[in-house]
């Protein structure tokens, strides 16, 4: 009897450790649980708020791209306007030139209409290219033909412009076609 007493307390001090061992790992699990309950919300948080800023930029991206086409409309709105007073004086310029039998007259008034069409486009940042005679620049003209160069002074220059080049605010809108001298 004493071993099994033995045995029995033996067995009561074993069955006490797998208690404690269980009750050390139910409360491991239990802290690990709020653990993972505490990772999952701050997951949670942090995906709404991936969300909120996602939306955001959407958002802002749609506003900023609407602002740019509202930019270009405008301003082509405003070129059209101030071109609109150029187009009247056109019209009643052919309508007078049936009955105007002066030709001098009729050159006058064109050249006042291109006058007003040219202020109307320079005061919008329009700039021509003055070209003959410079340096042939690839950024600013586009070669048509070479020929030989009249004077030694202008190789590599350009000799003759046949189209004229343009610029708006120093950015080139139209190249200007030239001969290049050799």
């Amino acid at each position: 009897m004493k071993k099994s007493k033995s045995k029995m307390k033996s067995e009561k001090i074993e069955d006490q450790v797998i208690d404690k061992e269980q009750e050390t790992i139910d409360s491991e699990i239990n802290e690990s649980t709020e653990e993972e309950t505490e990772d999952n919300k701050e997951q949670e948080d942090f995906k709404e708020k991936f969300i909120r800023l996602y939306s955001e930029y959407e958002n802002y991206r749609k506003r900023t791209a609407k602002e740019k086409i509202d930019i270009l409309t405008n301003a082509s709105e405003n070129v059209i306007k101030d071109l609109l007073p150029v187009i009247d004086d056109f019209e009643r310029a052919i309508a007078n030139n049936d009955k105007i039998e002066d030709i001098e007259a009729i050159k006058e008034g064109f050249g006042l209409i291109f006058n007003k069409l040219y202020k109307t486009l320079t005061a919008k940042g329009l700039k021509p290219m003055d070209s003959k005679e410079t340096e042939f620049n690839i950024d600013l003209h586009e070669a048509i033909t070479k020929i030989p160069a009249p004077k030694k002074a202008l190789k590599g220059k350009v000799v003759d412009v046949v189209e004229k080049g343009f610029l708006i605010n120093e950015k080139v809108i139209r190249f200007a076609k030239v001969v290049v001298g050799e």
